[in-house]
C-alpha cells in the first residue's frame, strides 16, 4: 500500500549544523550500545517508521523518479573491537547532505537524520555496512517548480561493498566530462550521477574497471565515484578540481598523508610512481593501470590503506573522534 502524500513525520524543528554535529560526535566517546539481532527481512526507516526492504512506497509520480530531485549520501560503518560498531565520519557526511538538501528547498534535519541512521543499523544488526540516506521530492506537481512537493527521508543499510571496495583497480580516461561547477554544484545531487552512470558504463564495455575525468584543458577532475591521489618520490599529492566533489575520504587521507592539494595534469599521474583513488565505497584502492600505463608495486598506497582501515575501527586513539557509536 502506498503512503499518503502528506509526510508522517515532520521533522523536529532543525538545529544549527555546528551544534548537531556537535551534539552527534559527543557519542564517539560513549560506549558502544548493543547491535540488534538482524531482522529477516532488512529494514528501512522511512519518514519515521520502519518498512521491509521491498515494500513499494513511492508513488509513480514522485517527482524525484522524473527528474532526479534527491539528495544521497554514502556512509560507512565498520565493526569494533569491543564487539559494537562505529560509523565514520557520521557528522560531516550529514553536513554535507544538508548543504545538498538546501539547494531544493528540502527541510533537512540533520541531527533527526543522524538518528536515524543509527536507529537503522541497530534494527538490521549491521556492524560493517554501507548506509544510504536519501531525501527527495515527493509528489504535489509534474512541473519543474518544487515549492508545491511533498519532502521525504530514507535511511538503507547494506550489508556489502558497492564500489571498488579496495580492490586493485583498472582506469581509463573518459570521452565524458565531469559535470561543471558552473552548471551542477560538486554535491550528491542524484540527477547529476547519470553523469557518472555514462562514463562508468562507457568505461566497462572498453574492458576497464572504472573511469576517469579530465576537463578540456587536460587536468584531472576525479572517477566516478572517488577522488584521485598520486605518490612521486614518496610525496603524496592529492588531486585538487573545482568540479570534483569535496570527499570526505580524500579529506581523510590528506590529514593521514599529510598530501599537498593542487591541480594535476594527466601527464603528471601517467608520470606518477603510484596512483590511488579514495572514497567511502572504495576506500583506498590501488590502480593497476591507466589506459596504456602499467603500475607496479604500490608500497605508499598499501600503507594508507593499511592505516584507514585502523582508524575506522576505531585502533588508533589520535582519530577516534570521527567516530560515531551505534
Amino acid at each position: 500500500m502506498h503512503l499518503t502524500t502528506e509526510l508522517l513525520e515532520r521533522p523536529e524543528q532543525t538545529q544549527a549544523p555546528a551544534h548537531a554535529a556537535a551534539t552527534v560526535r559527543e557519542r564517539a566517546q560513549a560506549p558502544s550500545r548493543s547491535i540488534d539481532v538482524p531482522a529477516a527481512q532488512p529494514q528501512i526507516w522511512f519518514d519515521g517508521r520502519f518498512i521491509g526492504s521491498d515494500a513499494p512506497e513511492a508513488p509513480l509520480t514522485t517527482h524525484a523518479m522524473h527528474y532526479g530531485t534527491a539528495v544521497f549520501e554514502g556512509i560507512r560503518s565498520y565493526a569494533t573491537a569491543d564487539g559494537g560498531a562505529a560509523v565514520f565520519r557520521l557528522p560531516e557526511h550529514m553536513e554535507r547532505m544538508r548543504k545538498g538538501a538546501d539547494m531544493f528547498g528540502i527541510d533537512f534535519d540533520v541531527e533527526r537524520a543522524s538518528r536515524a541512521v543509527l536507529d537503522t543499523l541497530r534494527a538490521n544488526g549491521h556492524r560493517d555496512a554501507y548506509i544510504r540516506p536519501l531525501t527527495w521530492m515527493g509528489t504535489g506537481s509534474i512541473g519543474l517548480d518544487v515549492d508545491p512537493l511533498t519532502q521525504h527521508l530514507m535511511v538503507a543499510t547494506i550489508a556489502k561493498v558497492v564500489h571498488l571496495g579496495g580492490a586493485r583497480t583498472r582506469l581509463t580516461v573518459s570521452p565524458w566530462k565531469r559535470n561543471p561547477a558552473t552548471s551542477l554544484p560538486p554535491l550528491k545531487l542524484s540527477g547529476a550521477y547519470v553523469n557518472s552512470i555514462l562514463a562508468k558504463r562507457e568505461a566497462k564495455q572498453r574492458g576497464f574497471d572504472e573511469a576517469l575525468f579530465t576537463d578540456d584543458k587536460g587536468y584531472v577532475v576525479e572517477c566516478t565515484g572517488a577522488n584521485v591521489f598520486m605518490v612521486k618520490n614518496g610525496e603524496v599529492t592529492s588531486v585538487d578540481h573545482r568540479d570534483a566533489l569535496p570527499g570526505i575520504t580524500r579529506d581523510t587521507m590528506i590529514a593521514l598523508s599529510g598530501a599537498a592539494s593542487r591541480e594535476v595534469t594527466l601527464h603528471e599521474l601517467l608520470d606518477a610512481d603510484e596512483v590511488f583513488v579514495c572514497g567511502t565505497a572504495a576506500e583506498a584502492c590501488a590502480i593497476s593501470a591507466l589506459d596504456r600505463r602499467e603500475f607496479g608495486d604500490n608500497p605508499v598506497t598499501r600503507e594508507l590503506s593499511a592505516l584507514y582501515a585502523k582508524v575506522v575501527r576505531g585502533q588508533d586513539d589520535r582519530y577516534t573522534h570521527w567516530l560515531t557509536a551505534v
